[in-house]
């Protein structure tokens, strides 16, 4: 976790850095117009929002890191492949529920676009999606 601390804030200075040489290139591409009109404000503000969100993201790490106390996997020289790879829950590779799940919010998305009357359908079968997804293991070949 340490070595991910290190790149969002290596990433914060980068952000800082590359916006202050875009911002000064701008004004001495410029010289005929005065500094404020020959900054592009789109460039140097997006730019200045990237290094907002790093920061965001690299002082979360670092505070999850100070307050978890423990290491990573990743970062033990003497871990095994095996210590990174956690239980992650059960998946049932059988399974045809996700892609009625799927088809059902494509028909939701597709009804805000075309038309409202197929946002029903979509809810519809969604429901039976959801519930077909959720008690899948109650019946047929795999009820337990």
């Amino acid at each position: 976790m340490r070595s991910n601390i290190v790149l969002w804030w290596i990433l914060v200075g980068f952000f800082l850095f590359i916006d202050v040489v875009y911002t000064g290139w701008n004004i001495l591409a410029h010289p005929d117009v005065p500094w404020q009109q020959a900054i592009e404000w789109v460039g140097s503000v997006a730019l200045l929002f990237g290094a907002f969100m790093s920061l965001m993201i690299g002082f979360y790490v670092s505070r999850v890191h100070k307050a978890q106390g423990g290491e990573l996997p990743e970062d033990r020289l003497t871990a095994d492949i095996d210590d990174g790879d956690p239980e992650v829950g059960e998946f049932s590779p059988w399974s045809w529920w996700p892609l009625v799940l799927a088809f059902s919010v494509a028909i939701g998305a597709i009804g805000l676009a075309v038309g409202t009357w197929m946002m029903p359908i979509g809810l519809g079968v969604f429901a039976v999606a959801i519930v077909g997804w959720v008690f899948e293991y109650y019946r047929g070949y795999f009820a337990r």
